[in-house]
């Protein structure tokens, strides 16, 4: 393993921590007290995302390496970003965090069943191409996605005051460092642990991965829609299901299955997700521009302003 593979494995650790700190009791609260919205969302990610995944994938005439890429994508839980874009829109934060804690735990299945399912259906008789074997996967998860949400948890138990002031802070932060690290892989030499992704090639994906998102997105509303949902909840099921832990692709293809070409999907896809899902919850929902413009603005101070009232 090299050292962008290693930073690849602390960045993904350190966004699930994120997302432990996040976690309330009243996140559980809401997961059990009104679950509708969580197994809806638990049912457009395990079912119907890699449903959407496999259709484009089998039309698309890519690669089988690309192809599978698509479906190691597809079988990704929703991260941190996701989290973070429910935040920003003041949608439905609290089953966006259910969301991907309870997607996550169900990766350590769902993962190696449909990405081996994938490599068998689109890479037939290519013996020299390695599969996630069970454990090894399932150990990495834990590790890397699981054990760092826990560790956020009991921090924001016995630490809760620190917890809250960091939450807003780290959600930027985490952005930053995926940035970066979708950066490295896309300059990095190959030698290096960079990806070697040409131009030729993103534009090869593109379309594809646009459909995907887009998709998604829209599947999110109408499933939400048709469901009753609130238009909260609508907006966080299609960013849920819409945006992808690409970072937890990264760690499958580029670590676990040693196959840079199967990490170029996740690649591209990670490009303009964060934008495609920012402009479906404006779409969906416009006061949240400007709700946006009020957080992001400079606050005065609170004694000056009223020293001018008076």
């Amino acid at each position: 393993m090299n050292f962008i593979d290693l930073l690849i494995s602390g960045v993904l650790a350190f966004i699930m921590l994120s997302v432990g700190l996040s976690l309330a009791k009243r996140n559980f609260y809401y997961t059990f007290s009104r679950p509708r919205s969580f197994f809806i969302g638990i049912f457009l990610q395990i079912i119907i995302l890699p449903s959407i995944a496999f259709t484009v994938a089998s039309l698309s005439g890519l690669p089988p390496a690309f192809q599978v890429g698509l479906m190691v994508l597809a079988s990704c839980p929703g991260g941190m970003t996701s989290n973070f874009i429910s935040y920003l829109l003041h949608a439905n934060t609290a089953l966006s965090i259910s969301l991907t804690v309870g997607n996550s735990i169900i990766a350590l299945g769902s993962i190696p069943f449909i990405v081996n399912l994938a490599i068998d259906y689109f890479m037939p008789g290519t013996g020299g191409i390695a599969k996630l074997p069970f454990s090894s996967t399932t150990g990495q998860i834990l590790l890397v996605v699981l054990l760092p949400v826990l560790v956020g948890i009991l921090i924001r138990r016995w630490f809760p005051v620190f917890a809250d002031r960091s939450r807003l802070a780290l959600r930027w932060v985490t952005v930053v460092l995926l940035a970066l690290l979708f950066v490295i892989k896309i300059f990095a030499p190959e030698t290096q642990g960079g990806s070697g992704i040409t131009w030729s090639e993103v534009a090869m994906i593109l379309p594809f991965s646009l459909l995907i998102n887009f998709l998604t997105l829209g599947s999110g509303f109408v499933v939400g829609r048709l469901t009753k949902r609130t238009l909260d909840d609508q907006l966080t099921l299609g960013v849920e299901i819409g945006i992808q832990n690409t970072s937890l692709a990264f760690l499958i293809t580029a670590t676990l299955l040693s196959n840079e070409d199967m990490l170029k999907p996740a690649l591209v896809y990670a490009m303009f997700t964060f934008f495609t899902a920012v402009g479906y919850g404006l779409l969906l929902k416009p006061d949240a521009w400007g709700r946006l413009k009020r957080d992001f603005r400079p606050k005065r101070n609170s004694s000056r302003a009223g020293n001018e009232k008076l």
